[in-house]
């Protein structure tokens, strides 16, 4: 007992907690997630091929960002589930410090690059609906380009101040997380450093990223519905609402636990909570994205009867 304490005292790395260590919770847990992580991975690299291979779609801003858009999300689940699975597995669940902090470093990229990523696209739905004569000039692929350019770039910056941030701190105390990966909130409370000025300025910096965006897409739709209330005809209104439906759905899914869960200070940081809230943004959300985006996609559906069977022969052989 006393070699396990004193091992524990000595590790430098942190023990994630992750979900029950019930057997019988485990063999639940593992093949659910492991389907849910297969669906995401299947549905979004479909998603990116069909884009990428695709010229007319690739240069379309919609799907130029939704091929972004399936990255990160790709990203956002590839960082923290296979983990996950290792852990529920194995039953070894520590973590060294660098791969800590480069587990929450992606994480911090992949979460701020939806955000960018989904504000992009409710642009592209306002020039759309409400600016389409100078559609093909305000989003030319040019711009496109340096938007997507653009929330990767931002993304990137923001991961390394949370990553530069953290390693200033010191850990003395308890090294275990309750979290199934390293993520912000439960690391500042495992320091043993002031924290307070710090979590202020991640808490602003944070919130205005993720709200910023939010802002904006809200402003977009804002100005889409008071355009489209002005159509006439019904099937008009319909078709126009009908070209944002997926997108106002990844949106709320994204936002929806996003908000509940960050934009408070990590004293009231719950673990069960984060840990449930964390199931849908990391695994939920990236695994429905593809069957959203392409259930009542008649492009999408075109491209995957005629694509779907030449990648699906290529990977056969």
């Amino acid at each position: 007992m006393e070699t396990e304490q004193e091992n524990n005292t000595n590790f430098a790395g942190f023990i994630l907690l992750g979900f029950s260590n019930s057997p019988e919770f485990r063999g639940l847990l593992i093949p659910v997630f492991l389907c849910m992580y297969l669906l995401s991975l299947l549905g979004n690299l479909l998603i990116m091929l069909l884009i990428f291979f695709n010229s007319e779609l690739f240069h379309a801003p919609m799907y130029f960002f939704l091929s972004h858009l399936s990255l990160a999300d790709l990203g956002f689940s590839s960082n923290a589930v296979p983990k996950m699975l290792q852990f529920l597995v194995s039953q070894k669940n520590t973590i060294s410090y660098s791969g800590c902090l480069s587990q929450m470093y992606f994480f911090v990229v992949f979460c701020t690059s939806d955000n960018f990523l989904l504000a992009s696209m409710a642009y592209d739905r306002y020039v759309a609906i409400c600016r389409p004569l100078h559609y093909s000039i305000i989003m030319s692929y040019k711009h496109c380009l340096i938007l997507a350019a653009g929330s990767w770039l931002l993304s990137f910056s923001q991961g390394l101040l949370y990553v530069f941030t953290i390693a200033n701190f010191s850990f003395c105390g308890s090294r275990e997380i309750p979290h199934f990966f390293c993520d912000l909130h439960p690391l500042l409370k495992l320091s043993c450093s002031d924290t307070s000025s710090a979590e202020t300025l991640l808490m602003i910096e944070g919130t205005a990223t993720m709200l910023g965006p939010l802002i904006l897409i809200l402003l977009s739709y804002i100005l889409i519905m008071l355009k489209v209330l002005k159509v006439p005809s019904a099937s008009g209104k319909y078709k126009a609402f009908s070209t944002c439906t997926a997108h106002i759905t990844t949106v709320a899914l994204f936002y929806g636990t996003l908000i509940s869960t960050y934009l408070r200070p990590s004293t009231s940081y719950s673990g069960l909570r984060m840990r449930v809230a964390s199931i849908f943004y990391t695994v939920v959300t990236p695994m429905l994205n593809p069957f959203i985006y392409s259930l009542r996609n008649s492009e999408i559906h075109a491209q995957s009867a005629t694509k779907l069977p030449f990648y699906i022969s290529c990977f056969s052989t």
